[in-house]
This record gives C-alpha cells, sequence and structure tokens, in this order.
C-alpha cells in the first residue's frame, strides 16, 4: 500500500491529531488541568479553520484508487463545516463547563470532532462504500450527544428517536444503493454515472427513490421530518446548534453531489420530479409548522426544515452556480441559526426558560440579546440588507439558471411565497422581544465571555456576508 495516498487527506489528518489531543488531555491530565478541555478543543478547532485555508490545494487530489478525492470545492465546503463548528464549541463552553456536565465536557468535545471527521469523508467519498464509513461515523457519535443529558426524560426521548432514525434511514439508504448496484455492477460514482442511463426502468426509480429517502432522514426533508422537532427540543441546547447548521449542511453537500456526480444523467427523467415534490413539501409544512410553535427550539426546528427546502433549491439548476449557491446558502444560515441558538443558550443557560413568551420585553431588560436575536431573524428570513437576502436570491437565481422550464419557475414562485409566509413567524420573535410586554421578564443578566464572542463572531458574519460580495465571488470560482 502506497501510505502517501494519505498526504491528500490533510484536513482529516489534522483533524484526528486534535481529536488525539483533546482526548489524552480529556483522560490523563489532573482534575484541575481538565478543566482546560473546552480551551484546548476551541484552539485545535481555530488551528484547523485557519489550517484549511493555508493548505489549500492547486488541483484535484485523489487517493485509495479514486474512492477518495480532495479539491477546492471540497477544502471549502470543509472549512465552511468547520467555521460553524468553531462557533458551536465557544459557545458551548459555559455549558460544558457547569455542574451537570463538566465531569464529562471531554467527551462532548471528542464527539463532535468525531462527526466532522466522518462529515469530511462523506463529502470527499467518491465510491459509496466510503461514503457509508463517513455516514455511520458522522450519525453513530450524534446519537450519543444527543443524549447527553441523561438524567432528563427529553433527553432520552430524543435520543431514542434520533436513534431508530438513523438506523432505518440508513437500511433504506443502503437499500437503494444495492439496487444500484444490482443495475449497474460498481459502486464506483463515477462507474454509476457512466452505466445509469442505460439502465432507466422501474428497478434504478425504486432504487433512486430509496437513495433519495435515506438522504431525506438526514437533512429533515418533509416527510422524512417527524423526529426533527422533538430530537431539537430534547437534545442539549448545544448539540441541537450543531445538527441543526453542520449535520444538515453536510448532508445537504453530500445529498449534491450524489445526485449531480452520479445520478446526474437521469436528471429529468428519474428525479427532477421527485426533487420538485419534496421541496415544495419541505418548505410549505415547515413554515405552516413553525407558525405554531411557542417552545423555541421546537420553533427552529421547523425553520430548519423550511430552510432545508430552500438549500435543496441549488440542487435543481445541476449547475457550478447551484454549487456556489449552496455553499453561501450554508455559509449564511450557519452564522444566522448559531446567532439565534447562541440567544436561547445564553437565556437557558442563566434562567432555563425557552418559551416564546418568556422572551416577552426582552428588549428591555437585555437589550443586546435582543437585537442579536432580531438580526438572526431578519437574516433567516432574507430580509435585505442582511446576508440572508443575498443567500436566497443565489439560490433562486441558480436554480433557474439555463432553464426554460415552466414547472421550475412555478417551484421557485411558490418558494417565493413560502419567503413571505416565514417572514410573518420570523417577526412573531421580534414582535415578542420590541413589542410585547411582560409582567415578569427575563432579569438582566450578564452572558458568559464565550457566549459573547460566539454570538459577536455570528451577528459580524450576518452583516459582512450580506455587504462583501467577494465572498460569493470566490465560492462561484472554484465551484
Amino acid at each position: 500500500m502506497d501510505y502517501s495516498q494519505f498526504f491528500a487527506m490533510k484536513q482529516e489528518i489534522a483533524l484526528f491529531i486534535a481529536f488525539l489531543v483533546v482526548f489524552l488531555c480529556d483522560t490523563f491530565a489532573s482534575p484541575k488541568a481538565a478543566k482546560s478541555v473546552p480551551v484546548v478543543g476551541c484552539l485545535w478547532m481555530a488551528a484547523i479553520v485557519a489550517f484549511g485555508f493555508i493548505t489549500i490545494p492547486f488541483c484535484e487530489e485523489t487517493a485509495f484508487a479514486g474512492m477518495y478525492v480532495t479539491s477546492k470545492a471540497m477544502y471549502a465546503i470543509k472549512n465552511i463545516l468547520n467555521i460553524g463548528a468553531l462557533i458551536v464549541l465557544v459557545q458551548a463552553m459555559k455549558w460544558a463547563d457547569s455542574d451537570f456536565v463538566s465531569i464529562r465536557r471531554g467527551e462532548f468535545y471528542e464527539l463532535i470532532m468525531l462527526t466532522l471527521f466522518g462529515m469530511y469523508l462523506m463529502i470527499s467519498a467518491r465510491h459509496f462504500l466510503l461514503f457509508i464509513i463517513g455516514l455511520e461515523t458522522a450519525s453513530l457519535p450524534l446519537c450519543a450527544l444527543v443524549a447527553f443529558d441523561k438524567k432528563r426524560y427529553e433527553s432520552h426521548e430524543a435520543a431514542i428517536k434520533y436513534v431508530l432514525t438513523a438506523v432505518f434511514s440508513s437500511a433504506i439508504l443502503l437499500m437503494g444503493l444495492s439496487l444500484v448496484y444490482g443495475l449497474t455492477g460498481t459502486l464506483y460514482y463515477t462507474g454509476i454515472a457512466a452505466t445509469v442511463s442505460s439502465k432507466m426502468g422501474v428497478m434504478l426509480a425504486v432504487g433512486l427513490a430509496f437513495v433519495m429517502a435515506g438522504f431525506g432522514y438526514k437533512i429533515s426533508l418533509v416527510p422524512f421530518h417527524l423526529w426533527t422537532a422533538d430530537v431539537y427540543q430534547g437534545a442539549p441546547t448545544p448539540v441541537t446548534s450543531y445538527l441543526s447548521v453542520i449535520s444538515k449542511g453536510s448532508a445537504a453537500f453530500a445529498f449534491l453531489v450524489v445526485l449531480t456526480q452520479v445520478f446526474g444523467t437521469v436528471y429529468s427523467g428519474m428525479w427532477e420530479w421527485m426533487l420538485y415534490a419534496l421541496i415544495i413539501l419541505t418548505i410549505t409544512v415547515g413554515n405552516l409548522f413553525a407558525m405554531r410553535q411557542v417552545n423555541m427550539k421546537r420553533f427552529l426546528a421547523f425553520s430548519s426544515i423550511s430552510q432545508a427546502g430552500y438549500i435543496m433549491l441549488a440542487v435543481m439548476g445541476d449547475t457550478p452556480m447551484g454549487m456556489s449557491a449552496l455553499m453561501f446558502y450554508v455559509l449564511v444560515y450557519i452564522f444566522s441559526n448559531l446567532a439565534a441558538f447562541g440567544v436561547i443558550g445564553a437565556i437557558e443557560n442563566a434562567t432555563g426558560k425557552v418559551e416564546m413568551t418568556d422572551y416577552n420585553g426582552l428588549y428591555k431588560t437585555n437589550p443586546r440579546l435582543a437585537l442579536t436575536m432580531m438580526l438572526a431573524m431578519f437574516s433567516l428570513a432574507g430580509i435585505p440588507p442582511f446576508a440572508g437576502f443575498f443567500s436566497k436570491f443565489f439560490v433562486f437565481t441558480s436554480a433557474l439558471n439555463g432553464t426554460g422550464s415552466a414547472a421550475l419557475y412555478v417551484l421557485v414562485l411558490i418558494a417565493l411565497i413560502n419567503t413571505i409566509i416565514s417572514l410573518y413567524y420570523y417577526l412573531l420573535v421580534v414582535k415578542a422581544m420590541f413589542i410585547n410586554d411582560s409582567d415578569q421578564p427575563i432579569a438582566t443578566f450578564r452572558s458568559a465571555c464565550s457566549e459573547r464572542l460566539g454570538m459577536w463572531v455570528c451577528v459580524a458574519g450576518i452583516i459582512l456576508l450580506g455587504l462583501f460580495s467577494p465572498i460569493y465571488n470566490y465560492l462561484l470560482t472554484i465551484a
């Protein structure tokens, strides 16, 4: 075996080293020194972010007989996930130092890095065997993270639902891949793409439907979304924020690669109308149920379901512009959603309150938190000049780029109408904080430095990405 192939996996190796450092520090350090594990984890994650930008390859690199591929686009995708993971780890420092979590604080950082390693493999895989290894490496530690608050009944319930969902979705995905393998005789992406167009029939349609259903569970597309709200509510807030952006973003990237590079030749004949239906259902159902929520974590769960539908619009174009729009959308979504979860986490750590009615009058007692949440809601709703407006604009543009399909115009029109609906429920949060009065508002408190740092970074990202266009131009160039 040529071990030099591992040098193509620079980001994976760097993340594995960081995992080992945190693991050894957590295992062998004295109880007093173990308090520094969150700081060590965040510093190493920051180093990985910097390393990812420094070591961008000039050309595409392959390893293990073409099973693994890395390129500028792959590096950009992984760097986006790294940025989100770093923000999550920073915002979780106060929670990790709490009395209940402190004895297991190292496990949280280790599991986060382990799931991220699996997501790396999912993104760079060009063979479904490596993809499944990455998928399971990402999914199983997430089950442990969801159950991290083991003394809460809601956390137990969320963990059971997530485990069962992960098992069934993986089984459905593997069933679909077995049908595709039976038709084509290979698990290489390129091998399947070369032969699948000549194998069109009922068996391929069923196999592709199973594959899309398996991914639909991971991304929370309707009707495969029923686990999402309960898991988001029951899991610890830092884990919920990680699930909502990093896990969803990596699955969306992998889904885009599989659909376009493996099944791109049967786009109009097989999966175009399947994806139309999934997108319309996901955006509409997510919006309608989000309006009914009173718990902030369930509210953002249904919001994330709707956002998943918008992310999938970037796949419809099947163009480099679609890839760049998806990358930009996920980057914006990371800053916007983590800003909202940063506020929710800070309030929950200080008061234990997570209901929307608890936020009544928040501006009078905690104006900075209210402003941060307002910016996050405006960005998620797509209000200009914040970053969310441009991410939606680029996704709509990429979906319509280079096509004359009337059905696609109808799809984008439905998505635009749903954007107006989403504006209503996002503004409900703003109304609660700035207009509604409360006899017992959340008392004035000072959030932890780590929580404030995470929220400052998110706010800066929301504003900067809305005003600084070269970021999207760079993503379009490498796509």
